[in-house]
């Protein structure tokens, strides 16, 4: 991999012949594991300029219309977060001479917290080309990477490291976007279950709104039901004249603060209903028997969607160095390979330009595991039949340094083919953020990915994600309870492996129900390398008998703690949150029992006094009475507040009543829902509306007195 230094360049194609589709990633750590950023890119004309505002993109426009820009969002790595964006190079505009790559972050917080700061290049298959880190980052808040930029027809990086203190708004302003960033009205935002007739008045406006300037189309939502498209259809023949006027005459300036989601009011249901009556579906799944039969239908249900609706497929197939382009998909296809043809479950075919990319898809569902030789196979073919790349879809979720199959690659083949995996909980997740949250720009298409959400989610599709914690789930918790397991058992490394490969899905599932980043937070003082990392936490596992986990929920103010305790049979959920600079202890106090009004009546409070291993502490119900009691008596200083729910945790280690899993799917959920949305009244209250935010925020619920 070459290495870059600041201000250096080179050239694509010296480094790979494959450079069509290029992916970039921006990574970095921190100490406590709860520093972030966000990605931008800027598209600009050899005057260093954007041709229009929308050649900005960030977080409130992720996508370009032609897919020649992806941002495709946050990922965990071994020792933080990588920031990954793809982009199609042979789709970019001709009059576009630079891709200006920089990342930006809020709330105060400065560039110089971080630690290794790098942006990654990789080819359309997935090799690493090229490197850069930045070692000096300073008190910045906003940070020029990279650009990409053309020479003589071909394609350069130039390694740039360069600063802003101004910020987001800053950085894009000097590149010629127009920003506005005037604080919207509260009393404007319209939640989904008001029946007033100006909500329908906002829905009927945004709409029109939406068709006049086509700039920011797919980040509104669309309605997903049939009843709704008829509701939004009727409403947007009933706008006034001057409402079309001004949404014809001023198309909205790109807005820096997060975007608010709204989804569609639920219509009622009418007298020609019975809650024991099926809805209609396009794909059932009601009648699948066999587990033949569910991966068949599992994997033709997705492909078909995945063409017919452009922005579900290119999202699942940009990170694999795919070219945005029309898509074709097929199952049960037939390849020769000597005397015994081979029958991967589908391809993928994506055309542009009169260039292909084509992958092969191998499916399971239910627990089945994919099978190395089989895989091994697939990509022999692909290698000589010049297709692209092999991807695998499972229910396992695939963890940085332990792939799920090991597939050797003949590197004496001209063609190079990448191997990924994709798993059934990430395909469900950029489902629902696209239909509940950020919305797709044809009714019809949300339709489809809604049959596809709701066949996904069925109990008889077996496409629910990771269900079995493994064979060596049962043999560790008994080696706990009887003191019997040994550090350096590699049984204990494996249930490791599983907690994080369980933790990640629950990261995926609650995104996608509250439409925010959701990333396990990984600390940097456990060491870089993941297989040493995973077995120190097994040997802690033998030594305390505790899993530990930390979850980071974009827009909450703290991280949320996971724990599960073996020897105990019982998960603890909690988290800290921090006292304002300013104020008073039992003001403090009582403005916290306050903002928990609705918590449960179990929920353990305790002190955190500074220079001490714990403060007083009680449960929310004897504290409602008398705040005061969690105050330390000697008058320490008090650090911050540790909120804990405890629940009793499954005994068998799959997803069935009982399982392990569903008791941490359920004390996570519960938790989120009766304590963290509480603590800052600007968060979401429920999955069907989201505010997003910042990570690392203050507890800006608790106020100051005066």
């Amino acid at each position: 991999m070459h290495e870059m230094v600041k201000g250096g360049n080179v050239g694509l194609a010296s480094l790979s012949e494959d450079t069509g589709s290029v992916m970039v990633s921006l990574s970095w750590s921190s100490p406590t594991g709860e520093g972030d950023a966000d990605v931008s890119v800027l598209l600009l004309t050899a005057d260093g300029k954007v041709r229009a505002d929308t050649d900005f993109y960030f977080y409130n426009n992720p996508v370009a219309p032609d897919g020649c820009v992806q941002l495709l969002g946050k990922s965990p790595t071994e020792d933080g977060n990588e920031d990954r964006m793809t982009f199609d190079l042979t789709a970019i505009p001709p009059e576009v001479e630079q891709i200006v790559v920089a990342a930006s972050r809020y709330e105060g917080a400065r560039f110089g917290d971080l630690h290794d700061l790098r942006l990654t290049l990789a080819d359309g298959a997935g090799e690493n080309l090229l490197r850069f880190s930045i070692e000096d980052a300073g008190a910045v808040s906003a940070l020029l990477f990279g650009e990409l930029y053309r020479r003589g027809g071909d394609w350069k990086f130039r390694a740039i490291g360069q600063g802003y203190e101004s910020g987001l708004a800053g950085l894009a302003t000097d590149f010629g976007v127009d920003i506005d960033d005037e604080a919207e009205p509260e009393d404007a935002e319209v939640e989904p279950e008001d029946g007033e007739a100006a909500a329908d008045a906002v829905a009927s406006a945004t709409h029109a709104l939406t068709s006049a300037t086509h700039a920011s189309a797919a980040a509104l939502p669309i309605p997903a039901q049939a009843q709704a498209q008829a509701q939004a259809q009727e409403l947007a023949q009933t706008v006034s004249a001057p409402v079309e006027a001004v949404a014809a005459k001023a198309a909205p300036r790109p807005r820096t603060a997060k975007k608010k989601v709204t989804l569609p009011r639920v219509a009622k249901k009418s007298l020609a209903e019975n809650e024991s009556w099926r809805t209609a579906r396009l794909f059932p799944a009601s009648a699948l028997k066999s587990d033949r039969e569910r991966e068949t239908r599992a994997t033709s249900v997705l492909l078909s969607v995945m063409a017919q609706v452009p922005e579900f497929g290119r999202r699942l197939t940009a990170a694999f160095g795919a070219p945005a382009g029309r898509m074709e998909t097929f199952t049960e296809v037939s390849l020769p390979n000597g005397d015994s043809p081979r029958r991967p479950d589908g391809v993928i075919r994506v055309e542009r330009a009169g260039k292909l990319w084509t992958a092969l898809v191998e499916t399971k569902t239910n627990g089945n595991p994919l099978k190395p030789d089989q895989v091994q196979a697939y990509a022999d073919i692909a290698a000589r039949r010049g297709y692209e790349a092999v991807i695998t879809l499972s229910n396992d979720v695939e963890l940085d340094g332990t792939p799920l199959v090991d597939v050797k690659m003949d590197g004496r083949r001209k063609n190079k083919v990448a191997l990924w995996h994709l798993s059934w909980a990430e395909v469900t997740h950029q489902a629902q953020m696209l239909i509940r949250h950020e919305g797709v720009a044809n009714a019809a298409h949300a339709w489809l990915l809604q049959e596809l959400l709701h066949y996904l989610q069925h109990e008889n599709s077996g496409c629910h994600g990771f269900q079995n914690m493994g064979p060596a789930w049962v043999p560790v918790r008994k080696g706990i309870d009887d003191e019997t397991l040994c550090q350096g058992d590699p049984r204990a490394v494996h249930v490791v492996e599983s907690w994080e490969r369980l933790v990640r899905q629950v990261c995926l599932r609650l995104g996608g129900e509250l439409g925010q980043k959701v990333l396990p937070v990984q600390r940097a003082k456990r060491g870089t390398d993941p297989r040493a990392r995973r077995a120190a936490l097994a040997d802690q596992l033998c030594r305390d008998g505790k899993l530990d986990a930390e979850l980071r929920i974009e827009g909450t103010p703290g991280i949320l703690a996971l724990c599960a305790d073996l020897r105990t049979g019982k998960l603890r959920t909690s988290i800290e949150i921090a006292v304002p600079e300013q104020g008073y202890p039992l003001t403090w106090a009582k403005r916290l029992v306050r903002r928990l009004d609705e918590a449960p009546a179990d929920l353990h409070v305790e002190t955190l006094v500074a220079g001490e291993m714990g403060g007083p502490r009680g449960t929310l119900e004897r504290l409602r009475p008398e705040p005061g009691d969690v105050l330390p008596k000697n008058g320490a200083r008090i650090s911050g507040f540790r909120l804990s729910l405890f629940r009793g945790m499954g005994n068998t280690r799959g997803n069935a009543e009982s399982g392990f899993i569903r008791s941490v799917d359920e004390s996570v959920d519960r938790f989120h829902t009766h304590v963290v949305v509480h603590l800052d009244r600007r968060a979401p209250r429920a999955p069907q509306g989201v505010e997003a935010g910042g990570a690392g925020v203050r507890w800006t619920g608790v106020e100051v007195d005066g």
